[in-house]
């Protein structure tokens, strides 16, 4: 298989706390997508790239998952994962110290054991949470969906 690219672009103008930005990506799923510093650090509506990062650990974490599954045969997959991302003040500035996954699965004779063992190989090993290593914590709550 030959490498893959993929691509987003962020504009800025001004300064840090006066400042607006625009985020955009390659498939057009983000065009022009504002973000400013109270997006970011102040929970004012709108987008963030550690939103982002949780967008992509979380489709990435969930496909893997349910790749897995489906390689050991279960049918009717269903996998639902929401990531949290975590951002602090650490020595030196701030960081993202933390990842969370939430994910629940169901599928035909899928059991906590082997949904649970699925869960944490896929948050040591999808593509997104290889590249997020560095973080100081990644945490896991996997269970059976209703």
């Amino acid at each position: 298989m030959s490498d893959i690219e993929r691509s987003a672009s962020a504009t800025w103008h001004g300064t840090l706390r006066e400042g607006t930005g625009q985020i955009s990506t390659q498939s057009g799923a983000l065009n022009n997508s504002p973000y400013t510093f109270v997006t970011r650090f102040e929970q004012a509506p709108g987008t963030n790239p550690e939103e982002l990062i949780a967008a992509a650990e979380a489709a990435c974490f969930t496909m893997n998952v349910a790749a897995v599954l489906g390689r050991r045969e279960f049918q009717n997959v269903q996998v639902t994962t929401t990531a949290i991302c975590v951002l602090s003040q650490a020595e030196g500035g701030r960081k993202i110290s933390k990842i969370k996954l939430i994910t629940r699965g169901k599928a035909d004779n899928l059991d906590l054991a082997t949904f649970t063992e699925v869960a944490e190989d896929a948050k040591k090993n999808c593509i997104i949470s290889r590249a997020l290593a560095g973080v100081d914590e990644f945490e896991l709550d996997a269970a059976l969906a209703e």
